[in-house]
């Protein structure tokens, strides 16, 4: 039996870096058995990465307000609920995450029936694995994920990641705005969600820079820790 797979694309403003990533998924083989779709979210970005996009047979879901890369990938979450997907996966459009590494998280979810599989820089030697500042805060949403959750996750902000049914469907109803990623983690542990990681090669970003750089990186964990531990008190889903 078949399976369906959509890949989630998050961009604002990549029009530089999303023909390289789209072409090189278009040229991408998997297993006879999975069916893959491509999903762009066009997060309201202010440079031609909308018409970009439209020039591949892909479907790009055009947000009109931008939403923060939570309610873009959500938005993506609610397109592979309403069309029947079996997995979403999670890509960035920033070229961090090579096309040519999604066998390994489909892999993993595979081997172990895992509802969520992230894709990892710090298990394996190679790959770029952030700036010295980025890694400091990655080692410390480690550690919260694992007073918060028990789970040992070492790549708690990593944006690469696999989701099964179930995942998809509770982060269609709740899903945390703005940097969602290490926070989401307390969310589908508390709905009682297996989490895997697997180790992956990851790349510099293509082009345009982070949002998350000097002063705003202790803005952003002040606030992600602050919604990590709302998530932890709130009742379960």
């Amino acid at each position: 039996m078949s399976k369906k797979i959509l890949i989630i694309i998050p961009c604002y403003n990549e029009g530089n870096s999303i023909p390289l990533i789209l072409e090189q998924l278009l040229h991408l083989k998997l297993p006879y058995h999975y069916q893959m779709e491509i999903a762009v979210v066009n997060d309201c970005s202010t440079d031609d990465t909308k018409m970009v996009a439209g020039l591949y047979p892909v479907v790009l879901l055009d947000l009109l307000v931008n939403l923060g890369i939570g309610g873009a990938v959500q938005t993506g979450f609610l397109y592979a609920q309403q069309n029947g997907f079996d997995i979403a996966i999670q890509l960035d459009g920033d070229g961090q995450h090579p096309p040519a590494e999604l066998h390994k998280l489909i892999n993993q979810h595979k081997k172990t029936g895992a509802n969520v599989v992230i894709g990892s820089r710090f298990l394996d030697e190679g790959g770029f694995k952030s700036s010295f500042a980025r890694r400091i805060g990655i080692r410390y949403f480690h550690w919260l994920n694992r007073i918060l959750t028990g789970k040992s996750i070492y790549d708690s902000t990593s944006g690469f990641r696999l989701f099964d049914r179930k995942a998809i469907d509770i982060a269609c109803v709740k899903y945390p705005d703005e940097y969602p990623e290490p926070a989401s983690l307390v969310l589908f542990s508390k709905a009682g969600l297996s989490i895997e990681e697997v180790p992956v090669t990851m790349k510099e970003r293509l082009a345009g820079k982070s949002s998350i750089s000097n002063f705003s990186s202790i803005y952003y964990c002040v606030k992600v820790t602050i919604s990590m531990l709302f998530i932890f008190i709130r009742k379960p889903y």
